[in-house]
């Protein structure tokens, strides 16, 4: 197989790199923390990659030296109220396309998966990930709030808390505990864990892994989109009010 597609924003392509298997993969310098038009981007090709009727799995994985930093801070402090909305729409619709993927998505996760990381991965149908991975939200040090709704799917709710209000991360072997990492493996070895994953989902019947993704979302106890977008509200209130403002202008400086 081998074929390689490259989305129309820079830093997002499509392989497929075994039968029945569309890898999209993430490549944005420096830390993988993506722009308002990449989030678009993401969500546009997860969403061709599950329509396409040869595909019975999906990888969402990541180049460089972790798997999601969030969103570029940095546009939206020059950017203002209408990229930090724009930001919004962005990761609801990166988020959603992962959970409404039309077949299974196995995360392959490295290094740092923080912020709209948390809705990906979350939203994901199945996760691998390597030994250095860190998860969490650093939301509250970066004038921002959201993504609880998908760090819930992956630790109990008073850890969420907990590592919500510390901004906290917690190891790829701590959600294996959990049970919501399937496998922790070696660096080295991350792509071939999650392909191996995808290539034994992808090797069921393909109409029936479509009802079966349909089924359990169907049974999830939280509608995930709505969930999230209450949250968003927050997000943007704390905008309007200057509160993230305040928080996201000492971002990276040391605080007395």
């Amino acid at each position: 197989m081998g074929v390689s597609t490259s989305s129309p924003e820079k830093g997002i392509s499509v392989t497929a790199p075994a039968p029945g298997v569309r890898v999209v993969t993430v490549d944005v310098p420096p830390v993988n923390a993506l722009p308002v038009r990449a989030w678009f981007a993401l969500a546009d090709a997860v969403r061709a990659a599950g329509q396409d009727p040869g595909t019975r799995c999906v990888v969402l994985a990541a180049e460089g030296r972790g798997f999601n930093a969030g969103v570029d801070i940095k546009e939206i402090q020059a950017g203002g109220h209408r990229v930090l909305a724009g930001a919004n729409r962005g990761c609801f619709e990166a988020f959603a396309a992962v959970y409404e993927c039309e077949v299974p998505v196995v995360a392959a996760v490295q290094g740092f998966c923080l912020g709209g990381g948390i809705g990906l991965v979350g939203n994901a149908d199945a996760i691998v990930a390597s030994e250095d991975a860190a998860f969490g939200l650093p939301e509250l040090d970066r004038g921002a709030l959201g993504a609880a709704t998908h760090l819930a799917r992956l630790v109990p709710q008073h850890l969420m808390r907990a590592l919500y209000y510390t901004s906290r991360t917690a190891s790829a072997a701590e959600l294996h505990a959990h049970g919501s990492v399937w496998r922790v493996v070696e660096r080295a070895d991350l792509r071939a864990a999650a392909l191996e994953l995808a290539g034994e989902i992808a090797a069921k019947d393909g109409e029936l892994l479509r009802l079966a993704k349909a089924a359990l979302n169907g049974i999830d106890p939280v509608d995930v989109r709505r969930s999230y977008r209450f949250e968003q509200g927050f997000t943007f209130e704390a905008g309007l009010t200057g509160v993230a403002g305040r928080v996201r202008d000492g971002f990276g400086k040391e605080r007395m």
